[in-house]
């Protein structure tokens, strides 16, 4: 925290709001977005009031003076605010600059809330009015189905064999703090409490909890001052479970279940016979099993994943059985009881007389005391409440579920089917959706390892001394005839490097997890950098080397079954290319056919966004993945194998991100076919996460988009599939174009690394303690080492935003120029065209235009001023500076719309508001950055206020961009 002033004002003499600013609710307004303006007011308010009580008046006037500054400046365009604003920043002492940013980032943090709260409120505002379903909604999607002519009977059959995986992943951008997100989530909380109906003391009541947690934001430490861990990032993840999808995931399933009855009567059931979804939707992790680039992943942390997200599981069964013993007081004196249910009761530890006349709760009190021998069984600890008596544990959750579903039967049967409904359904939902191990736990690794372990392994067993320096097709030749060989190439009683005794010990451990905790604990073994056939077969023979891989007990050489699917993650632009025919070789191997029939006929392949935007382009990245998707749906449709595809998105547009909804819409036909995993990451997972309605709505809509994209008829005359051939033509252009811009700035141009290293917070933001990955996979200045998220990052921050719009400018320009006039004209009437009528371009156009958006080169130049080589700085950021005047030219001419997000008033009024807010954090940032290497160049001690300061201000500016990770 800065150093007081002595100046500071006592509590006591604060100035309060006038009673009448907190007693009265807002009046009605015509102005749909009155109420957020209003929280918005009350929050900066609220911020204002606890500054001046916390830092004292002096520094209160100074942020105030900023602010209005900042406005003026953002709003009026006014030079003279801006030298006024410039002035205002380079005049602050340390500890007043540290309080400028924290108040800054606390109103963007506290803005992020205000908007929340609202989307929400416009919802539930729809819903009341009994509007028509709003597009993304399961309402919207079933209604399109059913006017296409799509069954209820269809669309549940789909279901039933539908897998839809959101993937939680650590994020070395991550720059929240889990005390922060706590005191949000109040704040956000109290909040909507404001939108009920409240007397005027509860409002004041309201009003003063909201101050006091505000106070208890201020009070916080906003940064981390040690280096986060692998098991502090498995506790951040499992937070989101107990806020959201413990109990929104079921309930979107009953939400799912009513509107396809409501929009299929003919199909609906009585609710005692009606037959359920089945876990379509199911969590999936990577965090604690993703080690590649990552040392501080090992075996450990896969077993301490499975235990903690086993503990926050039973923790929420235990809750739940004891709740429900509370609950079902129901009394056979009363009404009958199945015999099941009396025989389940009669095995129950509990003998009290008192209860001899209920047999739900005894049945209930068995239940728990088995889940509690369970939950210990596994390893859980510090169960808070002792079970009456002992008991059997379960073997799996279906034994678990079979006991639940005696109660629901028994209550059924004798008019209690009002009580299943609220809590009873609802359990044994959960145990279905989680089971005994809360999320699957994807295991991660690059190619590399993968090839070194077996080098040695076949050195020693003195098969192969040197297997890496083979040829592709002696390495294909080798594995598949070690493959179906008996015998293993380790042995214990040699001597193996710590790189191999590791890689070993973590696939024997991803063996005894699977028997521990289930099969679904851990399934998918991923492969980083896949570039050829025999990068698979390494990871066959190495679950061979591990007991994952099981042979005929008659014959050997053959293999029956894979534990872990093996995975291949492509992600450069060549990798893409390639990934077709390393898949067709793959499904080519005979030994492979019966292990892709034992996994359903199913393969899984993961597309890398995050990479092949960094090698390629915005442009080139995008339509790369799609080619390459659209390569994959032909071989495997010739193949007779189901594709899943498991999409690498990040939180920037430049990674892959933007609306989840629009981005699996836009997918080519026939690649989402009711498979689709996705990643989802760092500050994109709280923004989506945090809040419990939110977070359902998010969740919905991954539903709606798939049974859309999947079960929608496709359009097949021939008119549409030569139009459609025609815009993947001019596509082919433009990437190819696109991605020779790119590609002669980033990584031909001479300097360019030392200007981006020089112009971004790549440096501040590696120091950093937010994620336990290093930034870079080597030790190196080069970008093809350095990670694609720090990357991304690192030019949000600046207000550049360069990897989701770079190098669309000179390609449209080039394409439209070549021809003369006339041709000029046609080709433009062509991307138009395009824009209106594939969905590919127009999600595409809709990306790129909220990018630019957020990109600001009137700050930006400020980072460019950072670069001390002033020919290199003029130069690039010269061709940067072109590049988005014609970007944004052509993208206003293509789509129509001048203003950006002419589409989207609400988020372009959103950004236009924090806009002034961001602006101080980032003028700041770029003084304290030439503080802090200006001391380190000189070889002098850095400064802790200005280091926690720059870091700062990457908090507050990531909080005002949203999606910059």
């Amino acid at each position: 925290m800065p150093t007081k002033p002595q100046t500071k004002t006592s509590a006591r003499n604060t100035p309060s709001p006038s009673s009448s600013s907190i007693e009265k609710r807002p009046v009605k307004s015509a102005d749909k977005d009155a109420p957020l303006k209003e929280d918005i007011r009350l929050l900066g308010r609220l911020l204002g009031e606890v500054l001046r009580d916390q830092e004292g008046d002096a520094v209160f006037e100074v942020v105030e003076t900023i602010r209005q500054t900042a406005v003026r400046f953002r709003r009026e365009s006014d030079a003279k605010a801006g030298a006024e604003l410039d002035k205002l920043l380079k005049k602050l002492t340390r500890d007043q600059t540290n309080s400028v940013v924290r108040a800054f980032s606390y109103f963007s943090h506290l803005a992020n809330i205000a908007e929340d709260q609202h989307h929400n409120r416009r919802r539930r505002a729809h819903l009341l009015a009994g509007s028509a379903p709003q597009p993304s909604s399961v309402a919207y999607a079933l209604s399109r189905l059913d006017n296409a002519g799509v069954s209820g009977n269809t669309v549940r059959n789909f279901l039933s064999e539908s897998l839809i995986s959101p993937v939680l992943t650590a994020h070395p951008t991550e720059v929240q703090r889990k005390s922060i997100l706590d005191a949000e989530r109040e704040i956000a909380r109290l909040l909507a409490l404001r939108d009920s109906p409240l007397t005027p003391k509860e409002l004041r009541d309201n009003t003063e909890l909201l101050r006091a947690r505000i106070a208890t934001l201020w009070q916080t430490r906003m940064l981390r001052y040690t280096k986060l861990t692998v098991a502090d990032e498995i506790e951040n993840a499992l937070s989101y479970y107990r806020i959201t999808f413990l109990r929104e995931l079921p309930a979107l399933y009953d939400d799912i279940e009513e509107e396809i009855n409501a929009q299929f009567p003919s199909r609906a059931r009585s609710r005692t016979t009606q037959a359920e979804l089945p876990p379509f939707v199911q969590m999936g992790s990577w965090i604690g099993g993703d080690r590649d680039g990552n040392p501080n992943v090992n075996a450990g942390t896969m077993q301490r994943a499975l235990q903690r997200q086993s503990t926050t599981i039973f923790d929420f069964y235990l809750d739940e059985v004891h709740a429900l013993g509370a609950e079902l007081s129901i009394s056979t004196l009363m009404v009958d009881a199945s015999a099941e249910l009396l025989a389940l009761a009669d095995t129950s530890p509990d003998t009290s007389n008192h209860r001899a006349d209920e047999p739900y709760r005894r049945a209930l009190i068995g239940v728990y005391a088995r889940l509690a021998a369970t939950a210990r069984n596994l390893g859980v600890v510090n169960i808070l409440r002792q079970e009456v008596g002992a008991a059997a544990h379960y073997d799996t959750p279906e034994e678990c579920i079979r006991e639940l579903q005696v109660l629901i039967d028994s209550l059924n049967a004798n008019h209690g089917a009002a009580l299943v409904k609220p809590r009873l359904a609802v359990l044994k939902r959960s145990i279905e959706i989680f089971g005994f191990h809360l999320a699957t736990l994807d295991m991660r690794q690059s190619s590399d390892v993968h090839e070194r372990v077996l080098s040695e392994l076949f050195a020693s067993a003195q098969v192969e001394t040197s297997y890496a320096s083979l040829s592709e097709e002696k390495k294909i030749a080798l594995l598949l005839a070690e493959l179906s060989k008996p015998r293993l190439l380790y042995s214990p009683y040699l001597t193996y490097s710590d790189e191999t005794n590791s890689e070993l010990t973590i696939l024997r451990a991803a063996r005894e997890i699977r028997q521990r905790y289930g099969a679904r604990a851990i399934r998918n073994y991923i492969i980083s950098h896949t570039e050829t056939a025999s990068d698979l077969l390494e990871v066959l023979l190495l679950q061979k080397e591990t007991g994952l891989l099981h042979a005929d007990a008659k014959d050997p050489s053959k293999l029956v079954e894979l534990e872990l699917m093996v995975i291949p993650l492509f992600e450069t632009i060549p990798d893409l290319r390639c990934a077709a025919d390393i898949m067709e070789q793959w499904l080519s191997f005979p030994l492979v056919a019966p292990l892709i029939a034992k996994q359903g006929k199913l393969q899984e392949v993961m597309l890398g966004y995050s990479d092949s935007n960094k090698d390629g382009g915005f442009l080139t990245s995008n339509w790369e993945l799609y080619k390459s998707e659209n390569r994959l749906v032909e071989l495997f449709n010739r193949a007779g194998v189901k594709l899943r595809l498991f999409h690498g998105r990040g939180g920037t547009v430049g990674r892959g991100g933007g609306p989840s909804y629009q981005a699996i819409l836009a997918q080519p036909p026939g690649t989402v076919n009711g498979q689709i995993r996705l990643t989802e990451q760092g500050e994109i997972i709280a923004s989506k996460f945090s809040n419990p309605e939110i977070g359902r709505r998010n969740l919905e809509l991954l539903v709606a988009a798939t049974l859309e994209a999947s079960l929608m008829p496709e359009t097949t005359d021939a008119k549409e599939t030569r139009k459609l051939a025609e815009f993947e033509r001019v596509m082919e252009d433009l990437s190819e174009r696109a991605y020779q811009a790119y590609r002669n700035l980033v990584y031909e141009t001479p300097g360019f690394t030392d200007y981006f290293f020089a112009s971004t917070p790549i440096a501040e933001i590696a120091e950093l303690n937010i994620g336990s990955r290093p930034a870079s996979r080597k030790s190196t200045r080069r970008i093809e080492d350095l990670r694609a998220i720090p990357w991304g990052f690192s030019w949000g921050q600046c207000r550049l935003l360069f990897p989701g719009w770079y190098g669309f400018g000179s390609a449209v320009s080039e394409w439209l120029q070549e021809g003369g006039t006339k041709e000029s004209a046609k080709k433009l009437a062509a991307l138009r065209a395009m824009y209106k009528e594939w969905p590919f371009f127009a999600a595409l156009l809709s990306n790129m235009d909220m990018v630019l958006s957020k990109t600001d080169l009137a700050v930006a130049s400020r980072y460019a001023g950072l670069v001390a080589d002033r020919k290199l700085r003029t130069a690039i950021f010269g061709r940067i500076v072109s590049e988005h005047e014609r970007t944004s030219h052509l993208l206003s001419s293509i789509t129509g719309n001048k203003d950006r997000l002419a589409g989207n008033p609400l988020l372009a009024r959103s950004i236009k508001n924090r806009f002034a807010y961001l602006d101080p954090l980032n003028h700041l940032q770029v003084e304290l950055i030439k503080r802090h290497r200006s001391t380190a160049a000189a070889g002098k001690k850095v400064e802790e206020r200005v280091q926690r300061g720059i870091h700062l201000t990457i908090n507050g500016v990531a909080a005002g961009l949203r999606n910059t990770g």
